[in-house]
């Protein structure tokens, strides 16, 4: 195996000489524009020359370096392909939000606002700034077409400490502290996981068709909560909506963490962003894919809740476990099946597509140095970057052994907005410091900074209301990452054996680089 990877090598360092004069000494290299508009090494797009280089506006008729990231690019043995057009972007998005919170959060929602018209609101609110964030993100990826989302995003605008600190927040699940859920449960989530694992390593195409197959199969689900909710209104049963504002307001504190419940439905809005690097014709498959794939589903979510207390009271719906399963008893009875089948075939979807986004974070974090190296390598025949993926599964593996799905979802949110915030404010900032960067997609600045703004009361409101030491705990967490920072990268000190160990699972999994290596000159 190992002579059969090394020739691998020798071929791909020889393909990349051909069009690189530079001497390619290390993982992170300058790169060089070819005749045909490519570039070799690590940095660019390929072929893509308009989106790779732009002549500066100022005048002076130099060439700006591209925003991207190390990329890999089309010349070279091994690189990501761009293999995911609009339906599969939509696809990508619908799935992955879709998921377990629509049929956890319902009954969150009203325990925290205490009123059913103000949880239909929030739930709207959601939707409406889970669209305005990734609008936000879509003029982002269009400028940075890397894969990383935040991480490439920090990187352009603050520089590589920032953007260390969100890759070594994608860690944080190992050291969470909570109680564990049922041990059935949490066998068959391990067992689901290493399903979804495999999918994504033994192909991209698959992991897509998967996604895409399931997507579709959740949105027959949605159609039959609606049309069963349609005919229980249809019967005169609007008892629970007519009264929707009886109930007390909720203090700022408590509609905060109504979001947090919300929004944990909406996860995902951003995940695409993670895969741009395989996006064919991002600039417009990006902001498109999130034009269709918000609305809608934010439509289903609005639609489903209605149909909930079509059937059931907002108490009923508190004390229910899985709000679908108790409605899908009291409506469609001997194909009451339907709804667990429903819940199962939605979460395990949602499961597929957070999986193969998030694998991408590790993968674009490694090839700058801020991870592993060999996170950064891709399977030698499948193109799939299977380390990154493996990695990621190990951390979804923790957090099924160690946390509850509340605990989890106030965790998650109160973490993700601190860099989602981060985010909007690289937006802003990229504005003034890069405005001669070409933007196919652009949008008002009052979105990043209407985004902002609420990101910063999503993480201050709690902490002011309810002072809790998890919130101390994961901002320490967060910048405790400073420690590993400053000496592993920042000064670039690596241990000697890390070389044996990357070299031991690169012959384990059968993956390499994908820019030119120097191991074997």
């Amino acid at each position: 195996m190992r002579d059969k990877i090394s020739q691998l090598f020798c071929l791909q360092k020889t393909a990349c000489k051909n069009n690189n004069s530079t001497d390619n000494r290390g993982h992170n290299v300058p790169t060089k524009a070819t005749s045909n508009g490519t570039m070799c090494a690590n940095g660019s797009l390929g072929t893509e020359g308009p989106e790779a280089t732009e002549t500066d506006a100022s005048g002076t008729g130099r060439m700006r370096k591209p925003l991207e990231r190390n990329g890999s690019t089309q010349n070279h043995v091994v690189h990501l392909e761009r293999r995911l057009g609009l339906f599969s972007g939509v696809a990508l998005i619908v799935g992955t939000m879709i998921g377990s919170g629509i049929f956890v959060s319902p009954s969150g929602l009203l325990v925290r606002t205490g009123s059913v018209g103000v949880s239909f609101i929030i739930w709207l609110a959601c939707g409406l700034l889970s669209l305005l964030g990734a609008l936000a993100y879509a003029e982002l990826g269009t400028m940075n077409t890397s894969s990383g989302a935040e991480w490439a995003y920090f990187m352009d605008a603050y520089g590589p400490a920032p953007a260390f600190l969100f890759s070594w927040y994608a860690v944080e699940a190992f050291v969470t502290e909570c109680d564990p859920p049922r041990g059935v449960v949490k066998m068959v989530a391990l067992v689901a996981i290493v399903m979804i694992l495999f999918v994504n390593c033994y192909s991209v195409n698959l992991g897509m068709a998967v996604q895409n197959i399931f997507t579709a199969a959740k949105l027959v689900a949605v159609v039959i909560v609606i049309c069963g909710g349609a005919y229980k209104l249809m019967q005169g049963n609007t008892q629970h909506l007519s009264n929707a504002f009886n109930g007390p307001m909720p203090n700022v504190g408590a509609i905060a963490t109504a979001f947090y419940t919300g929004l944990w439905a909406y996860d995902g809005w951003n995940n695409l962003n993670y895969v741009t690097e395989e996006i064919k014709n991002p600039s417009k498959n990006l902001p498109r894919s999130i034009i269709i794939g918000i609305p809608l589903v934010t439509l289903c979510y609005a639609l489903i809740n209605i149909s909930y207390l079509a059937a059931m009271s907002p108490q009923e719906m508190i004390e229910s476990e899985a709000v679908a399963v108790t409605f899908g008893n009291r409506i469609l009875g001997a194909l009451a099946w339907l709804m667990p089948l429903s819940v199962t075939i939605s979460t395990f979807g949602s499961a597929n597509g957070t999986l193969f986004a998030a694998g991408r974070l590790c993968f674009a974090a490694s090839r700058e140095g801020h991870l592993l190296d060999i996170l950064s390598y891709v399977h030698v025949r499948r193109l799939t970057p299977a380390p990154g993926l493996i990695f990621h599964s190990l951390i979804a593996s923790a957090m099924v052994l160690h946390g509850t799905i509340d605990s989890l979802i106030d965790f998650f949110s109160f973490t993700a907005w601190i860099f989602y915030g981060g985010a909007m404010l690289a937006l802003i900032v990229m504005r003034y410091t890069k405005p001669n960067y070409p933007r196919p997609y652009k949008v008002p600045i009052i979105i990043p900074v209407v985004v902002l703004v609420i990101s910063i009361y999503l993480v201050a409101a709690p902490i002011f209301e309810t002072p809790r030491i998890e919130y101390l705990y994961a901002l320490l967490f967060i910048f405790a990452g400073l420690i590993f920072y400053v000496p592993f990268v920042k000064l670039g000190m690596t241990p000697r054996f890390m070389n044996k160990v990357t070299l031991f699972f690169q012959l384990l999994l059968e993956v390499v680089p994908t820019s030119s290596m120097a191991m074997f000159e």
